[in-house]
């Protein structure tokens, strides 16, 4: 059974600095790990044809990877790239491509170790240990809403990019009321910034980027995954059950049901966005 302290949990979710997010993912991801199978951490992007968990977190790689033009860059740095499985996918359909996976929580990078093509970096988001100018991509999947201050990682990938490199991000998001009043229990559960799209673009417009393509996926990532975890509960919920006390499956339950009726009244939404420097000196 995995030891967990309620209160740092809500202290690790109100504060949301780096260490209170290595915290929540040391303690919490295992959950993500337990209901897939796998060991992929995002969402995933769900369709007719890809219906179970790893399907469509694969998918949403895989749509990620072709939105970044990865087939054409020489290198990518993977910002937050949890435990690397994105980018073992994205090594294997682009084996020319070299990666560099940068994540402030040493625990995650240590769980890949040794990986043809990717370089595991120990930093922060907000400080890129790369020379200026030397990156064809930085990408960012589900993981910038973490990444504080926002602006400082959207300057650092200004700096590091190369003229036609892209900065790419899929980002959780708010569109309407985001109030305590609206998203209820996710006010709580959901561990990272409520970014509104507004903001979001607004703050890459403002640093020198062009957006050149913008995608809502919202209605394929949060509803249907919480339809899965509801068809799916009895034998989730035991599984999760043998390593997490009772209330921690109930309180992921009751949030995956706001979490979709808060989708379907389009408080919030998931965003793909592709971008590119309007002036590169």
């Amino acid at each position: 059974m995995i030891p967990i302290n309620p209160f740092d949990v809500f202290l690790w979710t109100f504060r949301k600095n780096e260490k209170d997010v290595i915290n929540l993912y040391n303690t919490l991801s295992p959950v993500m790990q337990i209901a897939t199978g796998g060991t992929m951490l995002n969402f995933g992007y769900w369709s007719t044809k890809h219906k179970d968990p790893i399907s469509a977190q694969e998918n949403l790689c895989n749509v990620f990877g072709d939105l970044s033009e990865l087939s054409t860059a020489k290198n990518a740095i993977d910002v937050g790239s949890g435990l690397s499985a994105p980018s073992k996918l994205w090594r294997d359909t682009y084996p020319e491509l070299k990666l560099y996976d940068v994540n402030i929580n040493f625990k995650q990078l240590n769980f890949s170790k040794y990986q043809e093509n990717i370089q595991f970096i120990n930093s922060s988001s907000t400080k890129l240990p790369f020379i200026n100018n030397s990156v064809d991509r930085v990408l960012a999947l589900e993981s910038a809403q973490h990444f504080k201050p926002l602006v400082d990682f959207i300057l650092e990938s200004k700096r590091v990019l190369v003229k036609s490199g892209l900065l790419v991000m899929a980002v959780p998001i708010t569109v309407g009321d985001s109030s305590l009043g609206k998203l209820g229990l996710l006010k709580f559960t959901w561990s990272s910034e409520h970014y509104s799209l507004n903001y979001l673009k607004n703050l890459l417009i403002s640093n020198g980027f062009k957006i050149i393509d913008e995608t809502l996926i919202g209605s394929n990532v949060y509803d249907p995954l919480a339809d899965y975890y509801i068809e799916n509960r009895k034998t989730l919920s035991n599984n999760i059950l043998e390593q997490y006390p009772g209330y921690m499956e109930k309180i992921l339950y009751k949030s995956l049901l706001k979490m979709k009726k808060a989708s379907e009244e389009k408080i919030i939404d998931y965003v793909l966005l592709k971008c590119v420097l309007e002036n590169k000196s």
